[in-house]
């Protein structure tokens, strides 16, 4: 049983992650420090609490469990907040993971999978964006993921790092068993806003703008499924021990919804009243954001499983129903 060191494995996608590499007959070891993760979310390998920045801890779990590759889920993600704190981005997210790279580098670790961002692109040239779209972001939580893809092709000419970068648009959903979903503090993501509001936790979802050039008036954005993302994870370094060579790929469902069809779905599946507001925009938002994932299908053998809007947000809804207070 291989040992996979899951870097954040006590967040959203980083736990289920574990569930599914043990589902799949590997062994998650967990390393969190639980400033954004959740104890109670770990329930497959072992727990370490602790620090990507600790190079002595990085050590001994590397030499006490023969780790055979690393997946990072623990960059911080607040867009806001990398504005008003770019500090806090860049050491957690750029010089953390430069310490971990040089500690796997020193123990001989060479297989590097790493939780990337389509925020690395920017403002949107054309739609959909794929892979070949220039990397132009705008605030520092996209600069720090870029930085870190950076790094690591720096790494791989240098050192024989193999690693594979999967950029996100909109993780969404929850475990289809219930078992794991998401609880973040402050919570930001549309769909557990809009479910939070179904629940009667808030009085109602803020839609910022209805006036962009859409079909509805509203911003269009690509969900992607965390039981999705985790097969894509789990593909590419299982590639990448075949022998395929570094790369990046997006990760998305290459269809986009927009805000009042979330909205609607989620009273359909919910059968709530979900009262909603027109605000005004948000600075920066693009109208539409959607990604083009061919290429993860092509070289991964990528297939997503949970595509549909509905079935999205149903898994999400019975996580919430069942943990109305979160983790």
């Amino acid at each position: 049983m291989k040992n996979i060191l899951v870097v954040g494995g006590a967040g959203y996608i980083g736990s289920y992650m574990c569930k599914y590499l043990a589902k799949k007959g590997y062994n998650p070891i967990v390393l969190d420090n639980l400033i954004y993760g959740h104890r109670q979310a770990v329930g497959w390998g072992p727990f370490i609490e602790g620090s990507m920045a600790d190079s002595k801890l990085l050590k001994s779990i590397f030499t006490e469990y023969h780790v055979e590759a690393v997946m990072h889920f623990a960059a911080f993600c607040y867009v806001g907040e990398s504005v008003s704190e770019p500090g806090k981005y860049y050491r957690n997210n750029v010089a953390n993971t430069l310490n971990l790279l040089e500690v796997m580098i020193e123990n001989n670790v060479q297989y590097f999978i790493f939780s990337s961002s389509c925020a690395t692109y920017g403002e949107p040239i054309e739609i959909p964006i794929t892979e070949r779209h220039p990397q132009n972001p705008i605030n520092p939580y996209g600069r720090s993921k870029l930085m870190v893809e950076q790094i690591l092709k720096d790494f791989s000419n240098a050192y024989g790092l193999k690693y594979v970068s999967l950029r996100y648009f909109n993780a969404a959903g929850a475990d289809p068993d219930g078992e794991v979903g998401e609880d973040h503090r402050p919570e930001t993501h549309l769909i557990p806003l809009v479910l939070q509001t179904a629940l009667g936790q808030r009085e109602r979802i803020d839609i910022f703008g209805d006036d962009y050039p859409t079909k509805d008036g509203t911003c269009i954005r690509d969900y992607v499924h965390i039981a999705d993302l985790a097969q894509s994870h789990l593909l590419a370094l299982e590639r990448l021990m075949d022998g395929m060579q570094e790369g990046e790929y997006n990760l998305g469902n290459g269809d986009g919804f927009s805000v009042k069809e979330v909205i609607e779905v989620a009273r359909n599946v919910t059968g709530r009243t979900i009262t909603s507001r027109v605000t005004k925009r948000r600075p920066g938002d693009p109208a539409v954001l959607i990604g083009s994932s061919k290429k993860a299908v092509k070289e991964l053998g990528w297939k997503p499983q949970f595509a549909d809007l509905s079935t999205i947000i149903e898994t999400a809804w019975k996580w919430h129903k069942s943990h109305p207070e979160g983790w």
